[in-house]
């Protein structure tokens, strides 16, 4: 198991070893204990950079994840899930929208990240693979939170 974390903003101060752990929760809790992932956090700019490069999307989201479970190459190394990039500086807006901390928005896109690794789609796949990932969400933050 390789769990990378970078923190790349610098208007938050992230607890690091924290998220490390909640990342290692959620793939145990997927069965996943051995996957290797990279997150980083970033600030608005730096995402809408990685939206508008690999997703031709000209505006600042959350966070993306680039899985490397989909495409030809995908059986060379089965442990490795892929990347997510979150952006703090949304994460803070949502918090605040929501009313919970950002600690709890954190987990919430570290597991919806986690999700898109392993193929979760509430995009392409119709309302029904969105509602099952919700779901299972819900679910996975939950547990967290026990």
């Amino acid at each position: 198991m390789s769990i990378d974390v970078e923190n790349r903003q610098k208007r938050q101060k992230l607890d690091l070893r924290r998220l490390r752990g909640r990342i290692k929760r959620i793939l145990a809790e997927l069965a996943c204990p051995h996957a290797d992932v990279g997150v980083i956090f970033v600030n608005d700019a730096e995402i809408r950079d990685f939206n508008r490069k690999y997703l031709a999307r000209d505006s600042a989201t959350n966070v993306i994840s680039f899985s490397m479970r989909e495409g030809e190459f995908s059986d060379v190394n089965p442990s490795l899930l892929g990347d997510i990039v979150i952006s703090v500086d949304t994460a803070v807006r949502d918090a605040e929208r929501e009313g919970i901390s950002l600690e709890d928005e954190l987990d919430y896109l570290l597991i919806h990240g986690i999700l898109h690794l392993l193929g979760y789609d509430h995009e392409r796949s119709g309302k029904e693979a969105a509602r099952e990932m919700e779901k299972r969400q819900d679910e996975l933050f939950a547990q967290l939170k026990k």
